[in-house]
């Protein structure tokens, strides 16, 4: 039988909350809190969402409240994700979390 895998965002609060980070809020998105820092976490579950979710690289609303954002998605997926991001150069922080079945890898932008 198959591995079975969480979906993007029961992996990202399990994630965080690995991390030490208090997780607040329901669905793909949430907020983790930890300290001084606190980060809106966006779960992307494949293809159809990086099409349909509406981030700030689509024409989102950006975020005034948050400077760190975290986008969780499947790791094939976080090239496209990066890149739409750079692309844009949003006015905060950002990292993408991509997942697997046997754990995770952290992507942050390109020092320009």
């Amino acid at each position: 039988m198959p591995p079975v895998s969480m979906p993007p965002a029961e992996d990202a609060r399990a994630i965080f909350r690995r991390l030490g980070y208090s997780v607040s809020g329901d669905g793909p998105e949430f907020v983790a809190e930890r300290k001084w820092r606190t980060v809106r976490v966006t779960a992307l579950s494949g293809g159809d969402d990086l099409n349909g979710r509406r981030l700030l690289a689509d024409g989102g609303e950006p975020s005034n409240d948050y400077r760190f954002r975290c986008f969780v998605a499947p790791e094939s997926e976080t090239g496209d994700v990066q890149n739409r991001l750079a692309s844009v150069d949003p006015g905060y922080e950002w990292a993408v979390i991509g997942v697997e079945d046997d754990g995770y890898d952290v992507h942050l932008p390109d020092a320009a």
